[in-house]
């Protein structure tokens, strides 16, 4: 569904950085995975080696878990101010719990040496070479292609298995961070904006919001202490974006669950 505004992420620490990746990254598998083409297939597992690369430099499993304590420990302290609405709060701290059981009883580090399929080791190695998983690289993954979709959601949904705790705690995550930062209406002048953030606030994202009839976009960089915003009007062709000329009113969110 359409909205009024175009929202601009920008995580403030490392943690977030790779959660939001592999957030997209899931949600690009599941489309692919929806489709039963032959090309579909190959984004599917496209896909599935770039988040599984991911998985490889980090290890997502200790640092999934320290955020879900960072979250129990946060919501167990606001369960005793008044107000508060403890029959949801307590569901809440459940779901945390239960996500946190399920990952410490995964395993060891998840990476690709987790694999136990050779077709996707294969497939994995070939990957890193543009066009290196072609029918004459890959006879074996070209005949994976073309067998029936019942053998290959198995193998599929095989690998996917593999980090699907992962995946729901980094959604439960990100949901409760994203709800933590109200909006607050915010002018940058000439295009520009910068903003130094409360060293003793733990923030984790910033999300700024265009309306789509805005002829902007922004480039957000800086970290957790500070930032700044460009406003750039697109252009088409071989002309470069320039900062706008003229005040460009906005919405900032401040995450910090």
């Amino acid at each position: 569904m359409t909205t009024e505004y175009i929202s601009y992420e920008f995580p403030l620490n490392e943690r977030m950085r790779v959660f939001i990746r592999l957030e997209q990254l899931f949600l690009q598998l599941d489309h692919f995975l929806a489709g039963s083409g032959i090309w579909d297939k190959r984004a599917t597992v496209s896909t599935l080696v770039d988040i599984l690369q991911v998985f490889s430099r980090h290890d997502l499993k200790a640092e999934t878990l320290k955020e879900l304590e960072r979250h129990s420990n946060r919501l167990n302290q606001l369960s005793n101010h008044e107000g508060i609405d403890t029959k949801r709060l307590r569901k809440i701290l459940d779901d945390l719990n239960s996500t946190s059981k399920i990952l410490y009883a995964t395993n060891g580090k998840i990476d690709l040496s987790s694999m136990k399929s050779d077709l996707f080791q294969t497939i994995s190695q070939r990957s890193s070479i543009p066009g290196g998983t072609c029918s004459f690289d890959l006879p074996s993954y070209h005949f994976w292609l073309e067998q029936e979709k019942q053998w290959q959601d198995e193998d599929l949904n095989m690998w996917i298995n593999l980090f699907s705790p992962i995946r729901v705690a980094i959604d439960l995550i990100l949901n409760f961070i994203r709800l933590s930062g109200a909006a607050t209406n915010e002018t940058a002048h000439m295009g520009f904006y910068q903003a130094t953030l409360d060293q003793t606030q733990p923030y984790q994202i910033l999300i700024i919001k265009l309306l789509r009839s805005t002829p902007y976009f922004v480039e957000i960089s800086g970290g957790k202490h500070r930032f700044t915003a460009r406003f750039m009007r697109s252009s088409s062709g071989n002309i470069r974006p320039k900062q706008a000329e003229t005040d460009v009113e906005f919405l900032a969110s401040y995450c910090i669950f």
